[in-house]
C-alpha cells in the first residue's frame, strides 16, 4: 500500500467513525431529493396549464424544468455543505498534536495534501453517486436528453473538486475546525460575487476576466450539455491552485 493510499484509508475510517459524514450525507441527499421533486411537481402543473389551453398532451423540456434548475442549486447549496467535510482534514490534526507526527514521517508533503483532498473526494463522489437515482426514475415516467445530465454531473463533480481543495486550503490555515468552514465559505462567496462584478463592468476585457474566475459561468455552460476546453481548465486550474497553497502552507509550518 503506497503512502497516499494509507491516508486515504485512515481518513475514511476517521470519517465514517464520526458523525460528520452520515450528517453531511443525509443533508446532502435530502435536499438534492426535495429539489428534484419540487422541479418536477412545478413541471407537472406546467404541463396541465399548457394542455388546458392546447387541448393536447403538451411537450415540456425536463432538462430545463427540472436537471438543470436542480444542478444549479445545488451548486450554491455545496458551497455551505462541503466546508463542513473538509474543516478537519488539517484543523484536528493540529488541535489534536498529531500533526508532528504526521509533518516528521516519510511521507512527503505533496502525498499528504493529495491523500487528504481525495479522502473528501471520494465520500462527494459516492454521494453524487446515490443522487443519480432521481434523473433514472424520472426517465421511467418520461423521455428526456441524458447528454445536459451527462455534463451536469461532470459540472458537480468538478465544481466539488475546486470546492474541497479550498476547504483543504482553509484547514491548513487554521486549528479550529469552525473557522476552516466559515473561513472556506467566504473564499467561495468570493469567488461567486467575481461573476457578478464582472457582469457590472460589462463586456470589457477587466469585466470578462473577472467574471471568467468565478465559477458559475463555466458551470452554467457544462449544465446546459456544453463542454468547453476552458471550463475543464479552470476547474481543474482552480483545484491545483488552491492544492499548491495548501502544500505550501503546511510545508512552512512544517519548520516551526
Amino acid at each position: 500500500m503506497t503512502p497516499v493510499q494509507a491516508i486515504i484509508a485512515k481518513e475514511l475510517r476517521s470519517y465514517f467513525v464520526s458523525p460528520i459524514v452520515y450528517a453531511v450525507g443525509a443533508v446532502f441527499l435530502l435536499i438534492f431529493g426535495v429539489l428534484s421533486y419540487v422541479f418536477v411537481v412545478n413541471a407537472g402543473n406546467q404541463a396541465v396549464r399548457l394542455m388546458q389551453v392546447q387541448g393536447a398532451a403538451a411537450q415540456l423540456n425536463l432538462n430545463d424544468l427540472v436537471l438543470r434548475p436542480t444542478f444549479s442549486f445545488m451548486a450554491i447549496f455545496l458551497m455551505l455543505l462541503l466546508p463542513i467535510l473538509t474543516m478537519r482534514t488539517f484543523a484536528e490534526e493540529r488541535k489534536l498534536r498529531t500533526v508532528e507526527l504526521l509533518m516528521t514521517s516519510p511521507i512527503g508533503i505533496n502525498e499528504i495534501v493529495v491523500a487528504k483532498f481525495l479522502s473528501v473526494y471520494l465520500i462527494f463522489l459516492g454521494l453524487l453517486t446515490l443522487t443519480g437515482i432521481a434523473p433514472l426514475i424520472l426517465s421511467l415516467f418520461s423521455s428526456f436528453d441524458w447528454n445536459p445530465v451527462f455534463t451536469g454531473y461532470l459540472a458537480l463533480a468538478l465544481l466539488g473538486a475546486m470546492f474541497l481543495a479550498t476547504g483543504v486550503l482553509a484547514s491548513a490555515l487554521t486549528e479550529n475546525q469552525i473557522v476552516a468552514a466559515f473561513l472556506s465559505f467566504g473564499l467561495l462567496i468570493l469567488v461567486w460575487l467575481l461573476g457578478g462584478l464582472g457582469n457590472v463592468l460589462g463586456d470589457t476585457s477587466i469585466g470578462n476576466t473577472i467574471a471568467y474566475l468565478s465559477f458559475i459561468e463555466h458551470f452554467d455552460r457544462l449544465t446546459r450539455g456544453l463542454v468547453d476546453t476552458k471550463d475543464l481548465v479552470y476547474y481543474l486550474s482552480s483545484m491545483v491552485l488552491m492544492l499548491f497553497l495548501a502544500h505550501r502552507v503546511v510545508e512552512s509550518q512544517r519548520w516551526k
